[in-house]
Protein backbone atom coordinates (compact mmCIF):
# COMPACT_ATOMS: atom_id res chain seq x y z
CA UNK A 1 0.00 0.00 0.00
CA UNK A 2 1.29 3.49 -0.90
CA UNK A 3 0.98 6.13 1.81
CA UNK A 4 -1.88 8.60 1.36
CA UNK A 5 0.50 11.54 1.83
CA UNK A 6 3.86 10.57 0.31
CA UNK A 7 6.97 12.57 1.22
CA UNK A 8 7.39 15.14 -1.61
CA UNK A 9 11.19 15.05 -1.31
CA UNK A 10 11.21 11.28 -1.82
CA UNK A 11 8.87 11.59 -4.80
CA UNK A 12 11.12 14.22 -6.37
CA UNK A 13 14.19 12.07 -5.75
CA UNK A 14 12.48 9.06 -7.33
CA UNK A 15 11.50 11.09 -10.41
CA UNK A 16 15.04 12.45 -10.82
CA UNK A 17 16.46 8.94 -10.41
CA UNK A 18 14.16 7.61 -13.12
CA UNK A 19 15.14 10.45 -15.46
CA UNK A 20 18.86 9.83 -14.92
CA UNK A 21 18.39 6.06 -15.32
CA UNK A 22 16.53 6.57 -18.57
CA UNK A 23 19.24 8.94 -19.85
CA UNK A 24 21.96 6.46 -18.85
CA UNK A 25 20.21 3.59 -20.64
CA UNK A 26 19.85 5.81 -23.72
CA UNK A 27 23.52 6.76 -23.64
CA UNK A 28 24.59 3.14 -23.30
CA UNK A 29 22.32 2.13 -26.16
CA UNK A 30 23.74 4.90 -28.35
CA UNK A 31 27.29 3.82 -27.52
CA UNK A 32 26.65 0.24 -28.64
CA UNK A 33 27.21 0.12 -32.40
CA UNK A 34 24.59 -1.48 -34.59
CA UNK A 35 25.56 -4.96 -35.76
CA UNK A 36 27.04 -5.10 -39.25
CA UNK A 37 24.75 -6.80 -41.73
CA UNK A 38 25.11 -9.27 -43.19
CA UNK A 39 26.95 -11.01 -40.37
CA UNK A 40 29.64 -13.24 -41.87
CA UNK A 41 31.45 -16.17 -40.32
CA UNK A 42 35.25 -16.02 -40.27
CA UNK A 43 36.98 -18.26 -42.80
CA UNK A 44 39.44 -19.88 -40.39
CA UNK A 45 41.48 -21.61 -43.09
CA UNK A 46 42.03 -18.39 -45.04
CA UNK A 47 42.76 -16.36 -41.93
CA UNK A 48 45.36 -18.88 -40.81
CA UNK A 49 47.20 -18.47 -44.13
CA UNK A 50 47.20 -14.70 -43.74
CA UNK A 51 48.44 -14.82 -40.16
CA UNK A 52 51.30 -17.07 -41.27
CA UNK A 53 52.66 -14.53 -43.74
CA UNK A 54 56.11 -13.11 -43.07
CA UNK A 55 57.45 -9.82 -44.42
CA UNK A 56 57.63 -9.63 -48.22
CA UNK A 57 55.66 -12.85 -48.67
CA UNK A 58 52.42 -13.68 -50.45
CA UNK A 59 49.83 -16.43 -50.45
CA UNK A 60 46.74 -17.48 -52.38
CA UNK A 61 44.21 -17.24 -49.57
CA UNK A 62 41.50 -19.16 -51.41
CA UNK A 63 38.26 -18.67 -53.32
CA UNK A 64 35.78 -16.11 -52.05
CA UNK A 65 32.11 -16.88 -51.58
CA UNK A 66 29.70 -14.57 -53.45
CA UNK A 67 26.67 -13.57 -51.39
CA UNK A 68 23.64 -11.44 -52.09
CA UNK A 69 20.05 -11.13 -53.22
CA UNK A 70 20.75 -11.43 -56.93
CA UNK A 71 18.16 -10.08 -59.35
CA UNK A 72 17.76 -11.03 -63.00
CA UNK A 73 20.22 -8.37 -64.17
CA UNK A 74 22.91 -9.73 -61.86
CA UNK A 75 22.23 -13.29 -63.00
CA UNK A 76 22.31 -12.27 -66.67
CA UNK A 77 25.90 -11.11 -66.27
CA UNK A 78 26.97 -14.07 -64.10
CA UNK A 79 27.71 -11.91 -61.06
CA UNK A 80 26.69 -14.62 -58.53
CA UNK A 81 29.60 -16.68 -59.84
CA UNK A 82 32.30 -14.07 -60.50
CA UNK A 83 31.52 -11.22 -58.13
CA UNK A 84 31.87 -7.68 -59.53
CA UNK A 85 35.30 -8.02 -61.22
CA UNK A 86 37.53 -5.08 -62.14
CA UNK A 87 35.87 -2.72 -64.62
CA UNK A 88 38.33 -0.90 -66.88
CA UNK A 89 38.72 2.65 -65.45
CA UNK A 90 36.90 1.49 -62.31
CA UNK A 91 39.39 -0.19 -59.98
CA UNK A 92 39.44 1.94 -56.82
CA UNK A 93 38.16 0.33 -53.62
CA UNK A 94 37.45 2.28 -50.42
CA UNK A 95 37.73 1.09 -46.82
CA UNK A 96 34.75 1.42 -44.45
CA UNK A 97 36.39 1.33 -40.99
CA UNK A 98 33.25 0.71 -38.92
CA UNK A 99 32.40 -2.29 -41.13
CA UNK A 100 36.00 -3.51 -41.50
CA UNK A 101 35.18 -4.22 -45.13
CA UNK A 102 36.09 -2.59 -48.43
CA UNK A 103 33.49 -1.12 -50.82
CA UNK A 104 33.37 -1.14 -54.61
CA UNK A 105 31.14 0.27 -57.35
CA UNK A 106 31.27 1.79 -60.83
CA UNK A 107 30.83 0.88 -64.48
CA UNK A 108 32.84 -0.76 -67.23
CA UNK A 109 33.84 1.26 -70.28
CA UNK A 110 31.22 -0.46 -72.42
CA UNK A 111 31.21 -4.27 -72.27
CA UNK A 112 30.05 -6.65 -70.93
CA UNK A 113 27.81 -4.31 -68.93
CA UNK A 114 27.41 -0.86 -67.37
CA UNK A 115 25.82 -1.34 -63.95
CA UNK A 116 25.12 0.67 -60.78
CA UNK A 117 25.55 -2.25 -58.36
CA UNK A 118 27.48 -1.88 -55.08
CA UNK A 119 29.62 -4.52 -53.39
CA UNK A 120 31.74 -5.03 -50.30
CA UNK A 121 34.52 -7.54 -49.66
CA UNK A 122 35.32 -9.10 -46.29
CA UNK A 123 38.79 -10.67 -46.18
CA UNK A 124 38.36 -12.41 -42.83
CA UNK A 125 35.16 -14.05 -44.09
CA UNK A 126 36.60 -14.50 -47.59
CA UNK A 127 33.36 -13.20 -49.07
CA UNK A 128 32.03 -10.83 -51.70
CA UNK A 129 28.68 -9.32 -50.69
CA UNK A 130 26.34 -7.56 -53.11
CA UNK A 131 24.84 -4.63 -51.19
CA UNK A 132 22.83 -3.13 -54.04
CA UNK A 133 21.67 -5.31 -56.92
CA UNK A 134 21.99 -3.59 -60.30
CA UNK A 135 19.20 -1.73 -62.01
CA UNK A 136 18.88 -2.21 -65.76
CA UNK A 137 22.12 -2.01 -67.74
CA UNK A 138 22.98 1.27 -69.48
CA UNK A 139 24.75 1.71 -72.79
CA UNK A 140 27.72 3.95 -73.54
CA UNK A 141 25.92 7.22 -74.32
CA UNK A 142 22.33 6.63 -73.21
CA UNK A 143 19.98 4.93 -70.79
CA UNK A 144 20.27 1.48 -72.37
CA UNK A 145 17.85 -0.84 -74.15
CA UNK A 146 15.37 -0.73 -71.28
CA UNK A 147 15.04 2.65 -69.60
CA UNK A 148 11.69 1.84 -68.00
CA UNK A 149 13.30 1.87 -64.55
CA UNK A 150 14.66 5.43 -64.88
CA UNK A 151 12.85 8.65 -63.97
CA UNK A 152 13.81 12.28 -64.52
CA UNK A 153 13.16 14.04 -61.20
CA UNK A 154 14.35 17.42 -59.93
CA UNK A 155 16.85 17.66 -62.75
CA UNK A 156 18.53 14.28 -62.17
CA UNK A 157 18.21 10.75 -63.52
CA UNK A 158 17.25 8.32 -60.78
CA UNK A 159 15.97 4.75 -60.89
CA UNK A 160 12.71 3.74 -59.27
CA UNK A 161 14.77 2.00 -56.57
CA UNK A 162 16.69 5.21 -55.86
CA UNK A 163 19.94 4.42 -57.67
CA UNK A 164 21.81 6.55 -60.21
CA UNK A 165 20.11 6.39 -63.61
CA UNK A 166 23.44 7.25 -65.25
CA UNK A 167 26.56 5.41 -64.15
CA UNK A 168 30.17 6.33 -64.91
CA UNK A 169 33.65 5.06 -64.23
CA UNK A 170 34.99 5.86 -60.80
CA UNK A 171 38.48 6.66 -62.10
CA UNK A 172 39.96 7.81 -58.76
CA UNK A 173 36.79 9.74 -57.91
CA UNK A 174 35.60 7.44 -55.13
CA UNK A 175 36.10 7.80 -51.37
CA UNK A 176 34.57 6.98 -47.99
CA UNK A 177 33.48 9.55 -45.43
CA UNK A 178 33.88 7.84 -42.02
CA UNK A 179 31.98 10.60 -40.22
CA UNK A 180 28.92 10.28 -42.44
CA UNK A 181 29.49 6.53 -42.91
CA UNK A 182 28.85 6.88 -46.63
CA UNK A 183 30.76 6.15 -49.80
CA UNK A 184 31.03 9.19 -52.09
CA UNK A 185 31.25 8.89 -55.87
CA UNK A 186 31.73 11.65 -58.45
CA UNK A 187 29.51 9.91 -60.98
CA UNK A 188 30.36 11.78 -64.16
CA UNK A 189 29.83 10.32 -67.63
CA UNK A 190 29.39 11.07 -71.36
CA UNK A 191 25.61 10.48 -71.51
CA UNK A 192 23.71 12.96 -73.68
CA UNK A 193 21.59 14.18 -70.79
CA UNK A 194 19.42 16.55 -72.81
CA UNK A 195 18.46 13.74 -75.15
CA UNK A 196 17.86 11.39 -72.21
CA UNK A 197 15.64 13.93 -70.43
CA UNK A 198 13.53 14.38 -73.55
CA UNK A 199 13.34 10.59 -73.95
CA UNK A 200 11.74 10.37 -70.50
CA UNK A 201 9.31 13.21 -71.22
CA UNK A 202 11.25 15.75 -69.18
CA UNK A 203 12.39 19.28 -69.91
CA UNK A 204 16.12 19.39 -70.80
CA UNK A 205 16.22 22.96 -69.48
CA UNK A 206 15.51 21.57 -65.99
CA UNK A 207 18.75 19.56 -65.86
CA UNK A 208 20.76 19.97 -62.65
CA UNK A 209 23.90 21.92 -63.54
CA UNK A 210 26.06 20.89 -60.57
CA UNK A 211 28.47 17.99 -60.08
CA UNK A 212 26.87 14.50 -59.96
CA UNK A 213 28.11 13.58 -56.49
CA UNK A 214 26.33 10.47 -55.23
CA UNK A 215 26.47 8.90 -51.77
CA UNK A 216 25.86 5.29 -50.81
CA UNK A 217 25.15 4.07 -47.28
CA UNK A 218 26.33 0.47 -46.77
CA UNK A 219 24.16 0.13 -43.66
CA UNK A 220 20.88 1.17 -45.31
CA UNK A 221 21.98 0.05 -48.80
CA UNK A 222 20.62 3.25 -50.30
CA UNK A 223 21.93 5.63 -52.94
CA UNK A 224 21.41 9.39 -52.64
CA UNK A 225 22.24 12.22 -55.02
CA UNK A 226 23.93 15.14 -53.21
CA UNK A 227 22.75 18.22 -55.07
CA UNK A 228 24.58 21.39 -54.07
CA UNK A 229 24.25 25.09 -54.77
CA UNK A 230 26.85 27.22 -56.51
CA UNK A 231 29.77 27.51 -56.19
CA UNK A 232 30.79 24.01 -57.21
CA UNK A 233 33.58 22.32 -59.20
CA UNK A 234 33.63 20.87 -62.70
CA UNK A 235 33.03 17.09 -62.73
CA UNK A 236 35.85 16.23 -65.13
CA UNK A 237 36.76 12.68 -66.20
CA UNK A 238 39.70 11.21 -64.32
CA UNK A 239 39.63 13.48 -61.28
CA UNK A 240 40.42 12.45 -57.71
CA UNK A 241 38.05 12.35 -54.73
CA UNK A 242 39.70 11.70 -51.35
CA UNK A 243 38.48 12.15 -47.79
CA UNK A 244 40.95 14.25 -45.76
CA UNK A 245 40.40 14.10 -41.97
CA UNK A 246 42.36 17.33 -41.38
CA UNK A 247 39.84 19.19 -43.53
CA UNK A 248 36.80 17.27 -42.23
CA UNK A 249 35.73 16.72 -45.80
CA UNK A 250 36.59 15.30 -49.21
CA UNK A 251 38.77 16.99 -51.81
CA UNK A 252 37.90 16.88 -55.50
CA UNK A 253 41.03 17.54 -57.52
CA UNK A 254 41.64 18.20 -61.20
CA UNK A 255 44.43 19.81 -63.16
CA UNK A 256 43.62 19.99 -66.87
CA UNK A 257 42.05 22.33 -69.41
CA UNK A 258 38.61 21.88 -67.83
CA UNK A 259 39.57 22.81 -64.27
CA UNK A 260 42.75 23.73 -62.42
CA UNK A 261 41.66 23.47 -58.79
CA UNK A 262 41.30 21.43 -55.63
CA UNK A 263 37.86 21.81 -54.08
CA UNK A 264 36.61 20.70 -50.65
CA UNK A 265 33.21 19.11 -50.08
CA UNK A 266 31.76 19.55 -46.58
CA UNK A 267 29.12 16.85 -46.04
CA UNK A 268 27.63 18.55 -42.97
CA UNK A 269 26.84 21.77 -44.81
CA UNK A 270 26.50 20.02 -48.18
CA UNK A 271 28.62 22.73 -49.77
CA UNK A 272 31.75 23.09 -51.90
CA UNK A 273 34.68 25.46 -51.45
CA UNK A 274 37.54 26.18 -53.84
CA UNK A 275 40.69 25.85 -51.71
CA UNK A 276 42.70 27.96 -54.18
CA UNK A 277 45.74 25.82 -53.42
CA UNK A 278 49.28 27.04 -54.13
CA UNK A 279 48.20 30.65 -54.34
CA UNK A 280 48.51 31.17 -58.09
CA UNK A 281 47.08 29.18 -61.03
CA UNK A 282 50.52 28.88 -62.61
CA UNK A 283 52.05 27.32 -59.49
CA UNK A 284 49.06 24.99 -59.08
CA UNK A 285 49.36 23.74 -62.67
CA UNK A 286 53.10 23.19 -62.23
CA UNK A 287 52.99 21.34 -58.90
CA UNK A 288 49.75 19.34 -58.82
CA UNK A 289 48.96 16.04 -60.59
CA UNK A 290 47.00 15.81 -63.81
CA UNK A 291 44.04 13.44 -64.41
CA UNK A 292 44.45 9.64 -64.32
CA UNK A 293 46.24 9.93 -60.98
CA UNK A 294 46.08 7.43 -58.11
CA UNK A 295 46.75 8.16 -54.46
CA UNK A 296 45.81 8.04 -50.79
CA UNK A 297 45.74 10.01 -47.56
CA UNK A 298 48.69 9.41 -45.20
CA UNK A 299 47.46 9.95 -41.60
CA UNK A 300 50.97 9.77 -40.13
CA UNK A 301 52.43 12.57 -42.25
CA UNK A 302 49.08 14.28 -42.83
CA UNK A 303 49.66 14.37 -46.56
CA UNK A 304 47.78 13.26 -49.64
CA UNK A 305 50.24 11.18 -51.69
CA UNK A 306 49.51 11.05 -55.42
CA UNK A 307 51.21 9.33 -58.35
CA UNK A 308 50.40 9.99 -62.00
CA UNK A 309 52.33 8.38 -64.86
CA UNK A 310 55.97 8.93 -63.80
CA UNK A 311 55.36 11.85 -61.43
CA UNK A 312 54.70 11.89 -57.68
CA UNK A 313 53.09 14.78 -55.80
CA UNK A 314 52.30 15.59 -52.17
CA UNK A 315 49.39 17.71 -50.98
CA UNK A 316 49.74 19.34 -47.56
CA UNK A 317 46.23 20.23 -46.30
CA UNK A 318 47.52 22.48 -43.52
CA UNK A 319 49.69 24.49 -45.91
CA UNK A 320 47.15 24.12 -48.72
CA UNK A 321 49.93 23.40 -51.19
CA UNK A 322 50.78 20.80 -53.80
CA UNK A 323 54.42 19.88 -54.39
CA UNK A 324 55.68 17.72 -57.24
CA UNK A 325 58.48 15.73 -55.61
CA UNK A 326 59.31 13.34 -58.48
CA UNK A 327 59.15 14.01 -62.20
CA UNK A 328 60.90 11.12 -63.94
CA UNK A 329 61.45 10.49 -67.62
CA UNK A 330 58.68 8.50 -69.30
CA UNK A 331 61.10 5.60 -69.86
CA UNK A 332 62.45 5.57 -66.31
CA UNK A 333 62.62 2.15 -64.65
CA UNK A 334 63.12 3.68 -61.20
CA UNK A 335 59.49 4.77 -60.94
CA UNK A 336 56.26 2.84 -61.65
CA UNK A 337 53.60 3.97 -64.09
CA UNK A 338 50.67 5.46 -62.18
CA UNK A 339 47.27 5.29 -63.87
CA UNK A 340 43.71 4.98 -62.55
CA UNK A 341 42.91 2.09 -64.92
CA UNK A 342 46.09 0.04 -64.42
CA UNK A 343 47.91 0.91 -61.18
CA UNK A 344 45.92 1.12 -57.94
CA UNK A 345 47.79 2.60 -54.98
CA UNK A 346 47.00 2.49 -51.26
CA UNK A 347 48.48 3.36 -47.88
CA UNK A 348 50.14 0.67 -45.74
CA UNK A 349 49.75 1.88 -42.13
CA UNK A 350 52.21 -0.73 -40.84
CA UNK A 351 55.21 0.60 -42.77
CA UNK A 352 53.86 4.08 -43.46
CA UNK A 353 54.65 3.54 -47.13
CA UNK A 354 52.43 3.51 -50.18
CA UNK A 355 51.94 0.28 -52.12
CA UNK A 356 51.19 0.29 -55.85
CA UNK A 357 50.63 -2.61 -58.23
CA UNK A 358 51.15 -2.24 -61.97
CA UNK A 359 48.55 -4.58 -63.39
CA UNK A 360 50.10 -4.39 -66.87
CA UNK A 361 53.35 -5.92 -65.60
CA UNK A 362 52.07 -7.60 -62.40
CA UNK A 363 54.74 -5.69 -60.49
CA UNK A 364 54.52 -4.38 -56.93
CA UNK A 365 56.17 -1.15 -55.80
CA UNK A 366 56.53 0.65 -52.48
CA UNK A 367 56.84 4.40 -51.97
CA UNK A 368 58.68 5.99 -49.04
CA UNK A 369 57.39 9.59 -48.60
CA UNK A 370 60.26 10.51 -46.28
CA UNK A 371 62.99 9.47 -48.70
CA UNK A 372 60.82 10.36 -51.71
CA UNK A 373 61.82 7.04 -53.21
CA UNK A 374 60.16 4.20 -55.12
CA UNK A 375 61.30 0.58 -54.72
CA UNK A 376 60.36 -2.37 -56.90
CA UNK A 377 59.31 -5.32 -54.75
CA UNK A 378 59.92 -9.02 -55.35
CA UNK A 379 57.47 -10.95 -53.17
CA UNK A 380 58.25 -14.46 -52.04
CA UNK A 381 55.64 -17.22 -52.01
CA UNK A 382 52.60 -17.66 -54.23
CA UNK A 383 52.53 -15.87 -57.56
CA UNK A 384 50.14 -12.96 -58.04
CA UNK A 385 47.01 -13.94 -60.03
CA UNK A 386 46.93 -12.53 -63.56
CA UNK A 387 44.14 -11.20 -65.73
CA UNK A 388 42.66 -7.93 -66.95
CA UNK A 389 39.77 -7.77 -64.47
CA UNK A 390 41.70 -7.51 -61.22
CA UNK A 391 41.07 -5.33 -58.18
CA UNK A 392 43.31 -4.40 -55.25
CA UNK A 393 43.17 -2.74 -51.85
CA UNK A 394 45.02 -2.66 -48.52
CA UNK A 395 43.32 -4.37 -45.58
CA UNK A 396 44.33 -2.47 -42.39
CA UNK A 397 42.83 -5.14 -40.11
CA UNK A 398 44.78 -8.07 -41.53
CA UNK A 399 47.68 -5.76 -42.53
CA UNK A 400 48.04 -7.13 -46.06
CA UNK A 401 47.80 -5.85 -49.63
CA UNK A 402 45.07 -7.81 -51.39
CA UNK A 403 44.57 -8.57 -55.08
CA UNK A 404 41.25 -10.01 -56.24
CA UNK A 405 40.81 -11.81 -59.55
CA UNK A 406 37.14 -12.77 -59.72
CA UNK A 407 36.88 -14.93 -56.58
CA UNK A 408 40.59 -15.74 -56.28
CA UNK A 409 42.13 -13.90 -53.33
CA UNK A 410 45.87 -13.18 -53.05
CA UNK A 411 47.41 -11.46 -50.02
CA UNK A 412 50.85 -9.88 -49.62
CA UNK A 413 52.50 -8.74 -46.39
CA UNK A 414 54.99 -5.96 -47.02
CA UNK A 415 56.30 -5.50 -43.46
Amino acid sequence: MFPLNPNPHRVALAVVSIIFLDAWIGAVSAAVPEPIKPALAVNESGLEKIKGLKSNSAVIVGKAAVIGEFNEVAKKFDLPRTGPRGRDFTIKMVWAPERQRVLYCGANHAVPHRLNDVWEFDLAALSWVMLYAPDNARDYTGLGKDASDVEFKDGIFITKRGGPGIIGHTWWGLTYDPEQKRMLFMNTWVTDEKKAAAQLGGDPAALYAGPPLWAFSPSTREWKMLKTDNPFPRPIFGGMLEYVPDLRGSIWHANNWQMHATWLYDAKSNAWKNLKSNGTPAEFEKQSPEPEQVGYYDPQRKLVIVHRHKATSHFNPQMNTWQKVISADKDSEQVPYGHDAFSPMYHDPVSGHGLLVEFKTSTLWSYNPDKIEWTKLRPEGDKMPEGNKRLAYFDPVQKVFVILHDTTVWAYRYR
